[in-house]
């Protein structure tokens, strides 16, 4: 079960206010990676254990390949600058520090310039299961890896693109349905069955094992307009996992033309995290066991 957010909880970034917003136009940070504290650090190799111990068949092949490519251990927070050195010669990426969550236009400029704002903050032992900001962790632990992959890498790029140009027509919330479904909570099917790619099951102890094993949630073949008109959850586990069968999917998703796609959308309902359809391809029916128990334990 998921701890509940502590009412001491500090904000950072966008969510600390307009007082705290950074003195540059792109919201970036020095990391001031000399200046964590050996109890960071801690949490750091507290969470990295725990989910290096998880991930060995149950993250996809790309995923275990990045991380043990790239500079990051259990010991000590990453740093920024050594990350990006590899990621530059292998991808193009760079990882940039910044305060926490940034304005929707500066997020995506960034992407569309293979750079991954990266939160400089770590969580505090308290906050080792549940976080309502993404941080370091997330960022570092969950996303990078997946930047050593070419066709990840040009996704990213060109969901960066494709959301200024979402922002224009008033289709945001669409387009932001598909970058949860992927790039956060997307699973690929293996030869050997189905695997994590996304950072936020991948940096999740719990949500590892519940997206890939539990009876409980949906997991349903990939589809573009079925995913925009698709809710998410953003404070538990999703009810719905949608699975591609390969991450150049992606790369294709990226090169079409999403103008028609949004018409359509808009003009149907949305569903709901946890609807099945007669049209979908169903490769697990959840039996809906889990959110069930947590609506009937809230009347």
């Amino acid at each position: 079960m998921l701890q509940q957010p502590s009412k001491d909880t500090v904000k950072h970034g966008l969510a600390a206010g307009a007082e705290q917003r950074p003195e540059r136009p792109d919201w970036t940070i020095e990391q001031a990676w000399d200046r964590y504290t050996p109890q960071e650090h801690a949490v750091w190799r507290t969470l990295f254990e725990r989910q290096r111990k998880l991930l060995p068949g149950r993250a996809c092949d790309e995923f275990i390949r990045g991380m043990d490519d790239l500079p990051i251990g259990a010991d000590e927070i990453p740093n920024f600058e050594a990350l990006s050195d590899l990621l530059i010669k292998r991808t193009g990426w760079q990882v940039v520090a910044v305060p926490g969550l940034v304005p929707d236009d500066v997020f995506f400029e960034h992407l569309a310039n293979r750079r991954f704002p990266a939160g400089q903050f770590i969580r505090k032992p308290h906050e080792l299961d549940y976080l309502e900001e993404p941080d370091v962790f997330h960022d570092v632990f969950g996303h990078v890896p997946m930047l050593m992959n070419p066709a990840i890498a040009d996704y990213i790029q060109a969901y960066g693109e494709g959301g200024l140009r979402a922002q224009r027509l008033g289709v945001l919330d669409k387009l932001a349905r598909v970058y949860w479904y992927t790039v956060e909570f997307g699973l690929l099917r293996q030869p050997d069955g189905l695997r994590i790619y996304g950072a936020g099951i991948a940096s999740s102890a719990a949500e590892t094992v519940f997206s890939v094993e539990d009876d409980s949630p949906n997991r349903i073949r990939f589809e573009l307009e079925r995913v925009m008109r698709t809710r998410y959850r953003i404070d538990d586990f999703q009810e719905t996992y949608f699975v591609i069968g390969h991450l150049d999917e992606l790369l294709r998703l990226a090169q079409i033309d999403f103008a028609p796609t949004y018409e359509r959308v808009r003009q149907a309902a949305d569903l709901e995290p946890g609807d099945v359809l007669d049209t979908d391809g169903v490769i697990t029916r959840g039996t809906g066991r889990y959110h069930a128990a947590k609506r009937a334990g809230g009347r």
